[in-house]
């Protein structure tokens, strides 16, 4: 028979359970079944009977692999990865090294205004990216940017952003410019928790502040540095907004740019969800070991720093 004292020890240890149960519920629904799903179309295809008229004509049958071999061999797809390369080439160090230098003059002595000088530094994060998108495109455009108008009066040449070589730079600008404040911030929050005797007693040993800077401060805000460039290498290899939202203001920025456009216009544009379910999975893993073995190098670095 159970007793008032078990029913209250059963209540105690099931509840954990029950705050996780909606989470848990709102993941299987929106997260883990939709993944399952796409891993499940990347294996089938739609068999064509006759002229495709009827309706029987037309209905899934199991593709196996093909799908993964046609996105492996398809040109539009690696070349999307090549261009996601050489973004991330530029995106990803500018950002970090311009989030530490912040973070690193935010938490000078001699600096003022700092609540303020957080905040603008923060503030382009909290644009939408589809919006910072395209306030950027307009002043990138030679008709109607005001900086055009300044480079002519002063008989400055005036480089065409959205053509050619400098479309990186002018894609990498716009993610510089929103991302570096909230790795910014993560850095910053490193930096604020250690402790002033650290660089008390550094000071009593006569380091300048660049000394601090350069051998305390940066090696135990290591931590801090590897997260937020787990978070670049995954938000560049995801990069969809900046180039789509500039593809309609300029001939040099195919549909499938990247490889996610190319995933969109393959569901979208040419009606096949089976070949952009291969695909949307392929990157995915190709995410999945990349972060996993950066991890796992990080970690392995720092046990055998831990064990000097």
């Amino acid at each position: 028979m159970t007793t008032p004292a078990h029913r209250r020890r059963y209540g105690v240890k099931g509840a954990p359970y029950a705050f996780l149960l909606p989470a848990t519920i709102l993941f299987c629904l929106f997260f883990a079944l939709p993944i399952g799903y796409a891993v499940w179309l990347s294996f089938r295809k739609v068999h064509v009977s006759g002229l495709g008229l009827g309706s029987g004509a037309r209905h899934e049958v199991w593709a196996g692999f093909r799908n993964y071999s046609a996105a492996l061999t398809d040109d539009e797809l690696l070349g999307g990865a090549l261009h996601v390369l050489g973004y991330g080439c530029i995106v990803v160090p500018v950002m970090l090294g311009l989030a530490l230098l912040f973070a690193l003059m935010l938490d000078s002595d001699k600096v003022r205004l700092a609540p303020f000088t957080r905040l603008a530094i923060f503030l382009p994060y909290a644009i939408p990216g589809v919006v910072a998108a395209l306030l950027w495109g307009f002043l990138y455009l030679p008709d109607v940017s005001p900086f055009y108008f300044v480079l002519e009066k002063l008989g400055l040449p005036q480089p065409d952003l959205l053509d050619g070589g400098p479309l990186y730079l002018a894609l990498s600008n716009i993610a510089v410019w929103g991302g570096t404040g909230f790795n910014m911030i993560v850095i910053y929050t490193a930096l604020r928790a250690i402790p002033a005797e650290v660089y008390e007693a550094a000071e009593l040993d006569g380091a300048t502040p660049l000394q601090i800077a350069l051998r305390i401060k940066i090696p135990m805000v290591a931590p801090s540095l590897v997260l937020t460039f787990f978070f670049s290498i995954i938000a560049t290899l995801q990069v969809f907004n900046e180039p789509t939202t500039l593809k309609p203001l300029t001939n040099s920025l195919p549909t499938t740019w990247s490889p996610l456009m190319k995933v969109y216009q393959d569901a979208f544009g040419k009606g096949d969800i089976y070949a952009s379910a291969a695909e949307a999975t392929l990157i995915a893993l190709v995410t999945l070991v990349l972060s996993f073995g950066f991890l796992r190098a990080a970690n392995r670095r720092n046990k055998q720093e831990a064990a000097r």
